[in-house]
């Protein structure tokens, strides 16, 4: 098959070009296309620069769908933080982009990333099938971008359309190479990698519990969906849940019950305050969202995650310790200096504006 992926160099771009390069044509879309001499770097992949956020970028779109299989749309936006209309106008204007482009080439089979964050909150530790509501976490930017977005593909589906929607629910993805770009959103430039070797205590609400899983296996669940042309949605989690004590355990740290509602107080604080890139929005959804039932993907698809919720976690916090990375632009590597440096030409990560 001939597959185009937006965002195609990112934490589940990467693994699902690694996934597919040995068996099918792939076409990957991006702001910043890789230096293909890299090591690591795929050079038979079909790269195109494009911009999501411009509508120049439909144009560009059709060219590079034109004759495709299937599109993959990864592309998303997690910071910065504190310019809210950037992130609407890549999370809900690329994604409406992409429909444009797909709806007017006649893709075949559109694969769209959605999230757990998609969901409207839980009412228990209950996991829920992929019929729960999706209205998300309305004072998490994240979690109301996924929402709408899932809004916007229902939309798409209700014209008639003869293409096949898929969407992928995951919980948080995670893989070793993804460590310096997720110190990147989460930690002030000042603060070096090394100091997650060395947390004595944990200072989160004790009821917090996700779902995880790795990159790897979502790369695997998407080869699967793309072979099968399976439409609908679907969960993807690995066992067992992370609870906050279970976190705790993997950073080698003492859990100390702060009840959300106080760290929430902290978080925003902080963040209007510009000390740290993190919103109050993603302590609300990930207190909120629900635990994923995976019994469709496993029954449809035949999937089952290779790796657990902790063997996945401890990977991400060592890639995160050592400041692992990888070869293309948005997993490239992350220093204090390098990130001091960034901090003044272009500004802080919760409010630089992409070039």
């Amino acid at each position: 098959m001939r597959i185009a992926i937006t965002g195609a160099t990112g934490n589940i771009g990467t693994a699902l070009v690694r996934r597919l390069v040995s068996e099918h044509d792939l076409v990957g879309l991006v702001r910043r296309p890789p230096d293909g001499s890299a090591a690591g770097v795929e050079s038979n992949v079909e790269w195109h620069p494009v911009d999501l956020t411009t509508e120049q970028a439909v144009g560009r779109l059709r060219t590079a769908f034109e004759g495709v299989d299937a599109v993959v749309h990864l592309a998303w936006g997690f910071q910065p933080t504190h310019a809210q209309n950037y992130l609407a106008e890549l999370d809900l204007g690329g994604t409406r982009r992409v429909l444009e482009a797909v709806r007017s080439t006649g893709v075949p089979h559109l694969v769209h990333m959605s999230s757990l964050g998609a969901y409207s909150p839980k009412e228990d530790d209950t996991p829920v099938t992929e019929d729960w509501p999706t209205d998300g976490v309305r004072s998490s930017t994240y979690s109301r971008h996924k929402a709408d977005a899932e809004t916007m593909l229902d939309d798409f589906e209700a014209t008639g359309t003869t293409t096949t929607v898929t969407r992928v629910r995951p919980g948080i993805v995670g893989q070793r190479s993804a460590g310096s770009a997720l110190l990147r959103y989460a930690l002030p430039a000042l603060v070096p990698a090394r100091v997650l070797g060395h947390v004595p205590v944990l200072p989160v609400d004790r009821h917090l519990v996700i779902p995880i899983v790795h990159a790897d296996d979502v790369a695997e669940a998407i080869a699967r969906m793309l072979e099968r042309r399976a439409g609908g949605a679907f969960n993807l989690a690995a066992d067992p849940p992370m609870t906050a004590a279970r976190i705790a355990d993997v950073l080698g740290a003492r859990l100390v019950h702060v009840p959300a509602k106080l760290l929430r107080g902290v978080v925003a604080g902080s963040w209007y305050a510009r000390l740290q890139p993190i919103d109050a929005g993603w302590l609300d959804m990930g207190m909120a969202v629900p635990l994923l039932d995976t019994t469709r993907a496993r029954t449809v698809l035949d999937w089952a995650p290779t790796r657990t919720a902790d063997e996945t976690l401890a990977e991400v916090l060592a890639g995160m310790r050592d400041a692992a990375s990888g070869t293309t632009p948005i997993l490239r590597p992350r220093s204090v200096p390098g990130a001091l440096v960034d901090a003044v030409r272009r500004g802080a990560v919760s409010v630089r504006q992409r070039p």
